[in-house]
């Protein structure tokens, strides 16, 4: 039930020409509540009070909360010390109305134009396994500005190496790269500030400049600045993940990029238009030539000395004869490839609990037998000769028979 003072304002705004929606909105209450007292027969209205104690205290009133002052414990002592006499409850049924929203500071919408922007964010999400422990797994997402067009990726880690992959993934994904791309503040890409201006971690600009984009920061403590991709990881744990059953990380994210699919191929909320069709026109720029792409799709190792490679947290086997040497290690379709040169040693099906060890069948085959070495030390031969065994008297002849004189 509201009080007589909101009911009359509802109906002197509803005699202004506002409607339901535009009153609820501007009192703090819903259209059908406004509706329902606009509506109610004036021809038993509730009591009221003609004359206020509070009339001719208004315009102090209002001038007081044009400088920001809500407070009404603070109004009172104001009003009171220029002769009001009337309570507390009156003047907070006064001022409800003008109080603002308690909310994030109002912000400008911004449309993005054609190729002009991607954002993208990490978001850490959950999920149980068969034997119901809860994990988490980050999400890696990507939104063109214009067109929405989204890519998702589920990762081990949100390190640097894990980040190049994935956005290299997203460019391929789009079939091009944006001028821009647009982040928070995460370590991997901000290694501080000074006088306000962000200082880039040089590995990361280095990567921008290879695949041809500029980065770009959004402001400290301002991630509505970037609320297509806020928005996009949300929409990933609340409509992607519930109920959802899967293998393994690479099945994951098999079914997410379904997903994104399916999604962008239904009219956007906001545009209005399919983003699938809507790619054409987001005029990205051309991907960089694939020995730049597989760059930062490859990773180098050691070899350990007990023929191991460090990959995402998981050691992966290869042939002992490759202890100590450095190879180039991806992932590629579930699997990860471990490749000295162009020389495929060894492909493991991608595991993602950190800490586990894979071996390959055969990893030590021969090691005992060679004492641990791939190739004999480089040295010296040495081989007997062969003496000829010869009759006693060639010797006697060939000394003109002094032997046997």
């Amino acid at each position: 039930m509201l009080r007589s003072g909101m009911i009359l304002m509802i109906r002197e705004k509803a005699q202004g020409g506002k409607s339901a929606y535009a009153i609820g909105k501007e009192l703090g209450i819903s259209k059908n509540t406004a509706r329902k007292y606009i509506e109610r027969p004036c021809a038993a209205p509730p009591k009221i009070d003609r004359f206020s104690k509070l009339d001719r205290f208004k315009p102090m009133l209002h001038e007081l909360m044009s400088r920001g002052i809500f407070n009404c414990v603070v109004l009172l002592e104001r009003l009171k010390d220029a002769g009001y006499d009337g309570g507390i409850t009156i003047l907070k049924e006064y001022v409800h109305p003008f109080r603002p929203a308690k909310a994030l500071p109002a912000v400008r919408r911004f449309e993005t134009p054609g190729g002009k922007q991607a954002q993208m964010d990490w978001g850490i999400c959950h999920y149980t396994d068969s034997s119901g422990t809860l994990h988490k797994v980050p999400a890696f997402v990507m939104i063109l500005g214009a067109s929405r067009v989204k890519y998702v990726e589920f990762a081990s880690r949100c390190d640097l190496k894990s980040l190049q992959r994935c956005m290299v993934n997203a460019f391929s994904y789009f079939g091009g790269v944006p001028k821009d791309v647009l982040t928070d503040n995460m370590k991997t890409v901000i290694v501080g500030r000074q006088a306000g201006k962000a200082i880039w971690n040089t590995r990361f600009e280095d990567f921008a400049a290879d695949i041809g984009f500029t980065p770009k920061v959004c402001r400290v403590r301002s991630p509505q600045t970037k609320g297509k991709a806020e928005r996009l990881v949300q929409y990933v744990k609340d409509n992607f993940l519930p109920g959802r059953r899967f293998e393994d990380l690479s099945d994951l994210n098999r079914q997410a990029l379904d997903w994104c699919r399916a999604a962008d191929g239904k009219p956007h909320g906001t545009t209005g238009k399919i983003p699938l069709q809507e790619l054409g026109a987001e005029g990205l720029q051309p991907l960089p030539p694939r020995a730049v792409l597989d760059k930062y799709r490859w990773e180098s190792r050691i070899v350990t000395r007990d023929g191991m490679v460090s990959f995402d947290g998981v050691r992966y086997g290869v042939p002992w004869q490759h202890s100590g040497k450095e190879v180039q290690v991806r992932l590629c379709s579930g699997h990860v490839e471990i490749y000295c040169g162009e020389v495929l040693l060894a492909r493991h099906k991608a595991q993602y609990r950190s800490g586990s060890i894979i071996y390959l069948q055969g990893q030590y085959e021969g090691l005992s037998e060679r004492k641990g070495l791939a190739a004999p030390y480089p040295c010296a031969r040495q081989e007997h000769a062969t003496v000829e065994v010869r009759e006693l008297r060639i010797y006697d002849q060939l000394l003109g028979g002094v032997l046997h004189g």
